[in-house]
């Protein structure tokens, strides 16, 4: 009996594990030897709701990791290791234990997993590096603002010139009860040549 409970916990850690891997949209395996609770705690509450930070033992990690099908991990689950497992951007995590790291050496990050692939400590840094998915959508919508904005002046100048054309057509011919379209065309010309006089 004092056998099978640890045995059914290990089973249990690993199955918990396992869900980890498969709803992460990445994960992150640091070494956090040399850290106390209290700064686990607080990078835990730095890397925000949308990461989970698990410390578990290297032996029950492969195992879950072979079970979700996650490769390439083996070679950074060496030593004390906690893994930062992602559910929201991969980015602002990355960022998150960047800036921890900062204040505190003890924290290394050697490698993670994302889009079916082992990531380096050097790609990891990277990912720190680039805009979170926010930020690029808003430089996005302002691209598109400024280009719409293009468009629709251009789309309203054609338009209005079409408009002053065809009254200024209407006009001529009431008054003269004829005429060609050239004189037509020039004197919208000359209008808007008075317009931008004015």
């Amino acid at each position: 009996m004092a056998e099978r409970a640890p045995a059914a916990e290990k089973v249990a850690a690993v199955a918990e594990i396992t869900a980890e891997f498969r709803d992460a949209s990445a994960m992150v395996v640091t070494e956090y030897r040399g850290l106390t609770m209290k700064q686990i705690t607080q990078l835990r509450r730095s890397l925000g709701n949308d990461v989970t930070y698990t410390v578990a033992k290297n032996t029950l990690v492969k195992l879950a990791a072979a079970e979700a099908g996650v490769e390439g991990l083996d070679e950074l689950l060496v030593g004390p290791t906690a893994i930062a497992f992602v559910s929201g951007e991969p980015v602002d995590a990355a960022k998150a234990l960047r800036s921890f790291q900062k204040d505190n050496k003890a924290l290394v990050v050697k490698g993670g997993y994302m889009e079916g692939r082992a990531l380096s400590a050097a790609e990891v840094d990277q990912l720190a590096d680039l805009d979170s998915r926010e930020v690029l959508l808003a430089k996005l919508a302002g691209a598109m603002k400024g280009n719409l904005a293009k468009a629709a002046g251009l789309f309203a100048a054609p338009a209005s010139q079409i408009a002053r054309l065809a009254q200024a057509l209407q006009d001529k011919r009431a008054a003269e009860g004829s005429g060609s379209t050239e004189e037509a065309v020039a004197a919208v010309e000359s209008a808007d040549a008075a317009a931008a006089e004015a």
